[in-house]
């Protein structure tokens, strides 16, 4: 049995401990082992504070008003006063609003005939037979009745069957309801960490009736102010009022929660940051309305503004014993990673390699004349 194939598995092997006087090998030592307890402590423990439980998944509720008013002229209409029942869609608020801050506005439309407008290309004709009778005009405005008409005195369209006169596209070259920079939208974001039980909301928790009506939110003055005003939003973004308002745009609006459960619950106090999304955006919307002899009439508004995109996201952390554990575990895992890095260095790549290797491994043999199986 002792020159058997099968003497191998049965050898044991045990630790030496050799002290080497290699001030290289030793400074390398070292240095992995600050390398590891700085990995520990500033960043696993310090930054990713690897010893919470975290919750990656808040449920959150958003809702949003707001508050201004703005005269502005409306062609056929005379000037009308702009209110928040006016400029803010949908009127009951929420993750996305949209704010009115120019229009086109076409007045006293009603269902008949009327020639198409020259700025619809499908829409032009020179002869009765370019306008087929029922046919749909692209990107136009209603159906062709196979007659060919003066728009005016250089244009000759369609005549349509439709809301008439067809919509006016003259768009103002500055935004009718600029006073709209100057309305203020409250913002009330509440999230609840599900996994800790644990919720919070935006707005400051207050019994003074008039602090939503005087404050504005400022990251260092007032944090606990959910109520912004739309041109430092706008600027927040990267943009002019004045620019975005004429041919509207999109701006997202991003809260962002970073609560640690192990501090006072007051220190939990949301992020928020701006970005500009798209330009132009606009839509169209009517109000109808019937005169003495009961015929529908309608005013169409081609409505630009700026529509918010509102956006909630965080983590919640609080310390939990099996993460610290596998943290701690990964940190000693990593110290005992360095005295292997080490040994790899001693015995392969230093100039006394083998002297090392002889004086690591050795060999341990039992006393002459004594049997390995004695009892």
């Amino acid at each position: 049995m002792a020159g058997g194939p099968c003497r191998g598995l049965l050898d044991y092997k045990t630790a030496k401990f050799a002290l080497t006087r290699n001030r290289r090998v030793g400074l390398l030592h070292r240095l992995l082992q600050l390398g590891v307890l700085g990995y520990l402590l500033g960043w696993v423990l310090l930054a990713r504070k690897g010893y919470q439980d975290t919750d990656r998944a808040p449920r959150a509720a958003v809702v949003t008003k707001l508050k201004g008013a703005a005269a502005a002229e409306v062609r056929g209409a005379g000037r009308r006063l702009w209110d928040a029942a006016d400029y803010a869609r949908p009127p009951q608020g929420g993750n996305v609003l949209f704010l009115v801050t120019n229009f086109i506005a076409t007045a006293g439309q009603a269902q008949g005939t009327c020639p198409e407008s020259p700025s619809v290309p499908a829409g032009m004709c020179t002869e009765d037979a370019d306008c087929p009778m029922g046919e749909p005009v692209v990107h136009g405005n209603g159906i062709k009745t196979g007659k060919c008409v003066m728009f005016n005195t250089t244009h000759s369209t369609c005549e349509i069957y439709g809301w008439c006169p067809v919509e006016n596209n003259t768009l103002s070259r500055k935004p009718l309801l600029a006073e709209a920079e100057n309305f203020t939208l409250f913002i009330r974001n509440t999230v609840h960490f599900t996994k800790f039980n644990f919720s919070r909301c935006n707005a400051l928790q207050t019994n003074d009736p008039y602090y939503f009506k005087s404050c504005t939110y400022d990251p260092s003055l007032s944090p606990s102010c959910p109520i912004f005003r739309v041109r430092d939003m706008v600027e927040a973004a990267g943009e002019t009022f004045g620019d975005l308002a004429l041919l509207g745009g999109s701006i997202g609006v991003r809260i962002e929660w970073d609560c640690d459960l192990d501090r006072p619950a007051a220190q939990c106090q949301p992020q928020y940051s701006f970005s500009l999304q798209d330009r132009k955006y606009n839509f169209r919307t009517a109000s109808y309305y019937w005169d003495s002899q009961r015929r529908l009439y309608r005013t169409l508004l081609k409505l630009y503004g700026i529509r918010f995109d509102i956006s909630v996201h965080g983590q919640a952390g609080k310390f939990s014993i099996i993460p610290a554990a596998v943290s701690f575990g990964t940190g000693i895992a990593f110290l005992g990673a360095a005295t292997v890095v080490c040994d790899l260095v001693l015995l392969y790549l230093d100039a006394k390699a083998d002297f090392y290797w002889k004086e690591k491994f050795e060999e341990a043999k039992p006393p002459k004349g004594k049997s390995e199986t004695a009892a």
